[in-house]
């Protein structure tokens, strides 16, 4: 998740650029126009506690997809039990998100972050000594106890991060968080090649330690520079902000996005292997163009999502349409009678990038703006609620991804699975298209004669300033 550079060149150069407008919570017009425009030390050191968080956790989780799936077949795991190695990951993230998200005022937000860390490093350096362990059922019990652990541990950091990240920067948080995924799709983009060629050069050991090592270094230094924020507990409940209606369509789309990157992991390394018979270290780049388009367009995304809130609900709709079509295309599906070629699957990656940035950056502002308006109040306690919501429900779909994308790829083929798990985004736009025209009726009903909406009076605005 990021920090950056917009790719255009334009004044909007660094993250620092971004977010110098940012206020100490206080929206009133008068505070805004006196308040610092550029970011003080406790919101420069959030940062970069985040931004470590995001890159090591990021290349340590990204390292398995180029050659773990075919070392674990060797040690007698089959593509569904893979499948299910990879899931099992988001299934403890589901339920340890909901509790972190919770218990987070109480626990305490800081030592969720760098204990959270700790143990995610720790945890990763044992994977690598998996390969000693008996091949058959030890093996892969070891595998789903290392994995549950190190999902617990990474849900920890990651809710609390994304909760301290919306407090620090309540009135830029698409922003915040659409900048540090160029941290996250870093370490997605390094992770894969560098674990390839570590693999190829010395073994299965070494990048599950050099990796687990680096996550381990960022703990001392968060220990010391990450602020605290402290709050006072509040009674609402999960239950209540699911049942939301908009919520819920979110949630939606949140879990075939999640969904649809878990259904690669498992999937698209053993597909390239066999379609194009690239090494191991290869493979790992064929990830690149997912991962470095979602990161370099995330930052941008998150800027107009902050400036310009109306193109939320484009961004979801189109987003996921434009996603479903890349999965369609990506084998491509028999019946288009396109012949597979290793350029036109590059291709639709670096589209799929840009379309599922699109719709997963205005998903937690989109949340959290619908849970204030419907009476939840404004603070920690309930960034921590909306956090570790957005957690869980990643988490579901990234648990149904690689689980039954293992399953498929080994019944069906990965052509004929991946143009199905095109399904999800594209009747999840739908379903947002159509919540947001019912919506925007519903507005117009009710508003009087003759009195302008809220777009007309924004336009009426501009156009007196001008």
């Amino acid at each position: 998740m990021r920090f950056g550079v917009n790719p255009s060149g334009s004044r909007f150069l660094t993250i620092a650029d971004c977010l110098r407008w940012s206020s100490t919570g206080d929206d009133s017009p008068q505070t805004a126009a006196v308040s610092s425009r550029w970011l003080s030390r406790e919101q420069l050191c959030t940062l970069v506690s985040a931004a470590s968080m995001n890159l090591g956790c990021s290349m340590s989780y990204s390292i398995l997809g180029p050659f773990f799936p075919k070392e674990a077949e060797k040690k007698g795991a089959s593509n569904t039990v893979i499948g299910m190695i990879f899931g099992c990951y988001a299934l403890c993230d589901l339920l340890a998100s909901l509790v972190f998200g919770k218990y987070l005022v109480r626990i305490g937000a800081k030592f969720m972050f760098v204990a959270g860390m700790f143990v995610s490093g720790g945890v990763t350096i044992l994977f690598g000594v998996l390969d000693q362990v008996p091949d058959g059922p030890t093996f892969i019990a070891m595998c789903f106890l290392v994995r549950v652990v190190d999902a617990i541990s990474f849900s920890a950091a990651i809710t609390a991060s994304s909760a301290i990240l919306a407090k620090a920067f309540p009135n830029n948080v698409a922003t915040v968080m659409g900048s540090l995924e160029i941290f996250s799709g870093l370490g997605l983009v390094l992770g894969p090649p560098l674990g390839g060629f570590l693999y190829q050069t010395f073994g299965y050991e070494v990048p599950f330690i050099f990796l687990g090592g680096i996550v381990l270094l960022f703990v001392p230094l968060n220990m010391y520079i990450l602020p605290n924020y402290d709050a006072d507990p509040s009674e609402q409940s999960f239950w209540k902000l699911i049942t939301l209606p908009k919520v819920a369509l979110i949630a939606f789309v949140i879990n075939s996005l999640s969904a649809g990157f878990g259904f690669l992991d498992p999937t698209l390394s053993l597909f390239v292997l066999e379609k194009f018979n690239l090494p191991a270290s290869y493979v790992g780049l064929v990830f690149l163009g997912l991962a470095l388009c979602y990161a370099i367009s995330s930052p941008l995304l998150g800027l107009l999502s902050d400036k310009m809130p109306y193109l939320r609900k484009w961004f979801l709709v189109f987003g996921n349409l434009i996603t479903a079509g890349c999965y369609v295309l990506l084998g491509p599906v028999p019946i288009l009678h396109i012949k597979s070629q290793l350029w036109l699957l590059v291709l639709v990656l670096v589209i799929n990038g840009i379309s599922a940035g699109m719709s997963i950056i205005p998903t937690f502002p989109e949340i959290l703006s619908c849970a204030h308006e419907n009476g939840f109040e404004e603070g920690l306690s309930t960034l921590g609620l909306v956090s570790g919501l957005f957690g869980a429900l990643w988490s579901v779909g990234a648990f149904l991804g690689p689980t039954l994308g293992g399953f498929m790829y080994e019944k069906i083929g990965f052509e004929w699975a991946a143009a199905i798990q095109g399904l999800w985004p594209l009747i999840s736009g739908l379903s947002m298209g159509l919540y947001y025209l019912l919506e925007h009726s519903r507005r117009k009903r009710s508003l009087p004669l003759g009195i302008p909406s809220t777009e007309e009076e924004r336009t009426t605005l501009l156009s007196n300033e001008i």
